[in-house]
């Protein structure tokens, strides 16, 4: 008889949680890893990133944002325990850099990791527990990005992303890794500063269309899973005090585009669960905006919310606070948190706590997070447009 260890057990019991929370109508995805927040700035203010100034991650939340960047290029390395009060080795791993061309454009590329785990085999025979050996099931992605400015404040971006989930769990499961490939389409606006009476604004807006690509496809049983293609819509104000007080206040909606689970049942019509309808991916983005059981009540439901604020002070410390959002039956996900980042040397150290306001624990409640930007810049600079500083970042 096989056995295996306790972080396996946990990974199971999520994927048994999944599923009979499904049950109402959940949504559910292959490699969720992507809705993970990878950076501790976004983390801080409620995980929310698409309409934010420019930073290294902006990979994760709007390409777009790379063509407004102050800096000629970056770095971020970030690290992400996950279920950290169950275990020490499931987390996420990501590091992103950027490139600016010129002043109009600009390449990203990052990747993450996201391990489950080590997995423990064992196998009982007379009584003996027989060591099989272990493996360490987990996911990938490497993406590429190209950015540019059609206009003074406005820019588009194109992403390519490769997808790899390993998560073969038996010693004797013959089965190869799911692949994928998904591509993301982004937009961004950034005013320049104007007069509000005693201080100054700026305003940015932004969308992303993210991981818009194929089924993750296993070989065992031919199970297919959509990818989490996502569609994030999100504005911000920047007040602007002086030269070292900057406020930012920001709002972003996000909605999965995969199809709502359907409900399926047994010969004698008895509702078995729900599941999701076997489609392909490009229906499926079209079909989740009016497939929903319940009509546009519960359509609207699958939007999630964030608000976040981020307070600057002398370019080298912000502070940063943020709530977010999901409906009680579309998984219950309802959060404060809280950051703080600190500029040294041309070094940004960001960290970011998160506290849940619901009755459903979060993998991440009570986790402190931390990551790191390095901010590069030539010795030669790029060419200058005749536009103002924009105020607001680090």
């Amino acid at each position: 008889m096989k056995s295996i260890s306790p972080p396996i057990k946990i990974f199971l019991l999520l994927f048994f949680f999944i599923k009979t929370y499904g049950q109402d109508r959940v949504i559910t995805t292959g490699v969720p890893f992507l809705l993970i927040t990878p950076d501790a700035r976004a983390a801080g203010m409620g995980e929310l990133g698409v309409a934010t100034s420019a930073d290294s991650y902006s990979q994760q939340w709007n390409p777009a944002k790379y063509a407004f960047s102050e800096g000629d290029s970056g770095l971020g390395l970030s690290y992400t325990p996950y279920l950290r009060k169950l275990v020490d080795d499931i987390f996420l791993g990501s590091i992103s850099y950027f490139i600016k061309i010129n002043e109009r454009s600009a390449w990203g590329t990052s990747l993450k990791y996201f391990s489950y785990g080590n997995v423990q085999f064992n196998e009982m025979i007379s009584g003996d527990i027989i060591d099989q050996g272990s493996k360490r099931p987990n996911e990938i992605t490497l993406d590429l990005s190209y950015s540019l400015k059609l206009s003074e404040n406005f820019a588009m971006a194109v992403a390519g992303r490769f997808l790899r989930s390993d998560l073969k769990i038996h010693t004797d499961m013959d089965a190869t890794s799911a692949n994928s490939l998904g591509v993301d389409i982004a937009g961004f606006y950034q005013s320049s500063p104007f007069d509000m009476g005693n201080l100054d604004g700026l305003i940015r807006a932004g969308f992303n269309i993210s991981n818009i690509g194929p089924r993750l496809k296993y070989d065992e049983g031919g199970q297919t899973d959509f990818i989490p293609t996502n569609l994030k819509i999100g504005t911000g104000l920047d007040l602007i005090f002086d030269t070292s007080n900057v406020l930012g206040i920001h709002l972003e909606l996000s909605k999965l585009l995969v199809p709502t689970p359907v409900a399926y049942y047994n010969n004698n019509n008895e509702l078995q669960g729900y599941r999701q309808p076997d489609i392909n991916f490009f229906n499926g983005i079209f079909k989740s905006f009016n497939d929903a059981p319940g009509g546009m009540a519960e359509e609207l439901k699958e939007i999630t919310w964030a608000l976040g604020f981020e307070y600057l002070f002398a370019e080298t410390l912000a502070l940063r606070t943020g709530y977010f959002n999901e409906s009680e039956e579309k998984g219950s996900r309802r959060y404060m948190t809280f950051g703080a980042g600190f500029k040294l040397n041309g070094m940004v150290i960001d960290i970011s706590y998160l506290s849940s306001t619901s009755k459903i624990r979060n993998p991440l409640e009570n986790t402190v997070r931390f990551s790191l930007t390095f901010g590069f810049n030539r010795s030669n600079p790029l060419p200058q447009e005749d536009t103002q500083p924009v105020e607001g970042t680090f």
